[in-house]
């Protein structure tokens, strides 16, 4: 590494690793150990600015955790909500948000929303209350009388079938919207 490239590495990306292990840690849905991640990151980093360095280092750096993180999730066949985020979240630590990132921001979530909205409403409500109002898998159980199971089941088959819509990840997992109507079954004894 030349003088110059690590001056930069140093003045530019480590000021921002309490930032960015912050930023693993949020991911707690991925089973990564987030000190060996870190480190893929910088080797990413440093060998896109071997050839030609960020505008935005801060905002290169996050985006490189962020694409890391989607293939580690290809990979292993795990898709958290938070990986399925809108690039909002990485925008807010650039300066300037561009017209054309805002506008590809909005139809991503219209297409996240159009494609919500297509799940059967059991599924849709199961997802609302897990991931949008942050009840435990538990609370969801009570609150709509099913098992804590199915509640796992509809999560983990609408979690796929959006990833599946909008990324084409899960195609192999068959968890299509036919497969989501399949009735939420109650408890027993409830």
């Amino acid at each position: 590494m030349d003088d110059n490239l690590e001056d930069w590495f140093r003045r530019e990306i480590l000021p921002c690793e309490a930032a960015l292990m912050r930023y693993l840690g949020q991911k707690r849905a991925m089973p990564i150990d987030a000190e060996d991640l870190r480190n893929d990151i910088y080797i990413r980093v440093l060998e896109s600015a071997e050839i030609q360095r960020p505008r935005s280092p801060k905002a290169f750096l996050f985006s490189t955790a962020r694409h890391l993180l989607i293939d580690l999730a290809r990979r292993n066949r795990v898709v958290a909500i938070d990986l399925l985020e809108d690039l909002e979240v990485l925008n807010v630590l650039t300066d300037d948000i561009s017209p054309e990132r805002q506008a590809s921001g909005r139809q991503q979530l219209q297409r996240l929303s159009k494609h919500f909205d297509r799940m059967p409403a059991k599924c849709r409500e199961v997802i609302w209350l897990r991931r949008i109002e942050g009840l435990s898998q538990k609370e969801v159980a009570d609150r709509l009388s099913v098992t804590e199971a199915t509640v796992e089941k509809h999560v983990y088959r609408g979690m796929r079938y959006l990833a599946d819509a909008l990324y084409g990840v899960a195609a192999d997992v068959g968890a299509t919207a036919g497969e989501l109507t399949s009735e939420i079954e109650p408890t027993h004894g409830k």
